[in-house]
């Protein structure tokens, strides 16, 4: 596992090996900002470990902007989490997976990435972005027997999204739930939970003189 708030990966990896029995998780402390990083910390992970099979790419940001407001750090902030972090960990797994004809890759986007909404632009952007690098990676390698995953979230309880006050919202761990049944049943895009492939449809069919004016 990896995550960059140390004390709290901790506690997570504690929890399961403790739950299990056995050392079945281990503790790697990393920002995905640090898109240079990738490369060398999972040729790291793999001679500690071993083979790795996986790869679940979790992380991003989203920070509060106002309505007038245009930040370049917050921008820049979004794009090398959401879309380059995934970027430098996909490329590092797909290059690994792809030699040995197996793996599965899954990458949590959004929601956020089917529309260019007024009150968080970059994010819109970073995890459309995102969204895209995904679609292309499956193209690629499914050919190779490399599984691509891409999961859309709606509204989930997290740190990230707290006094957001989102209605309908459901929590971590029954999304995660939902993302580990979506992979298994080896599928390529997944909104969760699943109503919100209709809600979005919806959304993407509002033009957009009149989206403009909506706050969604």
């Amino acid at each position: 596992m990896l995550a960059r708030r140390e004390g709290e990966l901790q506690a997570q990896v504690t929890l399961i090996n403790e739950t299990l029995g056995r050392e079945a998780a281990f503790s790697y402390v990393h920002d995905v900002a640090d898109v240079d990083a990738a490369e060398g910390l999972f040729a790291k992970i793999e001679a500690d470990i071993g083979q790795a099979d996986e790869l679940h790419f979790v992380a991003g940001v989203m920070p509060e902007i106002g309505p007038d407001e245009f930040d370049l750090e917050k921008d820049r902030l979004q794009v090398n989490v959401n879309m380059l972090g995934c970027i430098a960990w996909g490329n590092a797994a797909a290059r690994r997976f792809q030699a040995r004809k197996a793996g599965s890759i899954v990458g949590v986007s959004s929601i956020a990435q089917d529309r260019g909404r007024i009150g968080r632009p970059v994010y819109n952007a970073s995890k459309a972005g995102m969204d895209t690098y995904l679609e292309a990676l499956r193209n690629r390698l499914w050919r190779h027997g490399v599984r691509v995953t891409t999961i859309r979230p709606g509204f989930v309880e997290t740190p990230m999204t707290a006094g957001l006050q989102l209605k309908g919202a459901i929590s971590a761990d029954k999304a995660a739930e939902l993302i580990l049944k979506a992979q298994r049943q080896q599928k390529a895009i997944v909104y969760v939970p699943g109503k919100w492939r209709l809600i979005m449809f919806v959304i993407r069919s509002i033009p957009s003189f009149v989206f403009r004016k909506l706050s969604l």
